[in-house]
């Protein structure tokens, strides 16, 4: 477990902001039949219940959206992953399988609507603070090539930049290889029971990705 850190920007400009963090020591590998059927029931389920139109007012979501206008991004272009895979399932796409460790934080992120990044602890360099991304500041997301964190909350190490709640980062993505991972949920409104979120996904990752080792911890702004 290492401690993070909040920017006095952030400190200014999301004074409701928290940070659930769970460590794990796993093992990556393709997603098993149990954990797909648990994705496959989880799409049907939301794409049964959820409007597109609808998504950007679940309040984990509009908190998110409201965090990302008051850091100075808008979330119309630059969507909070959590959003990004909602649409993607309400549109009847479902969620790409990448590992069994990435496919349990996507069905936990459409599951509590909750933007998570998903890292290698051990890609990770010094102290890790959650700032404000700057204009050019370098980020190369997953799959997507260069993106501009300008506005964007964004997680550095003594590296740099290495994760938002947009998109996660080449750098400290969680690959076969990997294994010690941490798990953050951005919470932009402080909403009851992430905790229990993190008991939950770790239960999850125990099951299907012979999860050990587990903390948890909560970081906020106040």
């Amino acid at each position: 477990m290492f401690p993070i850190t909040f920017s006095s920007e952030i400190h200014e400009k999301l004074p409701a902001l928290r940070l659930g963090c769970l460590w794990a020591e796993v093992e990556v590998q393709p997603s098993g039949p149990l954990l797909l059927q648990l994705i496959d029931e989880a799409c049907s389920q939301i794409s049964g219940k959820l409007a597109i139109d609808t998504i950007s007012s679940l309040p984990v979501i509009r908190a998110a959206r409201e965090g990302y206008k008051a850091t100075g991004k808008k979330p119309g272009r630059y969507r909070p992953s959590a959003e990004a895979l909602l649409r993607r399932v309400v549109s009847g796409k479902g969620l790409y399988q990448i590992s069994n460790v990435v496919d349990v934080i996507n069905l936990t992120s459409i599951t509590t609507h909750y933007s998570i990044g998903g890292y290698d602890a051990g890609q990770l360099r010094g102290p890790v603070e959650l700032g404000i991304g700057q204009e050019g500041e370098p980020y190369q997301a997953i799959a997507r090539g260069e993106l501009n964190i300008g506005g964007l909350p964004a997680l550095r190490d003594a590296q740099g930049a290495f994760g938002s709640p947009t998109s996660d980062s080449e750098r400290s993505s969680i690959q076969t290889h990997s294994r010690f991972v941490v798990l953050v949920f951005f919470d932009f409104g402080g909403h009851a029971g992430l905790m229990q979120k993190l008991l939950d996904t770790e239960l999850l990752l125990a099951q299907h990705c012979s999860g050990s080792a587990f903390e948890r911890k909560i970081f906020s702004t106040y």
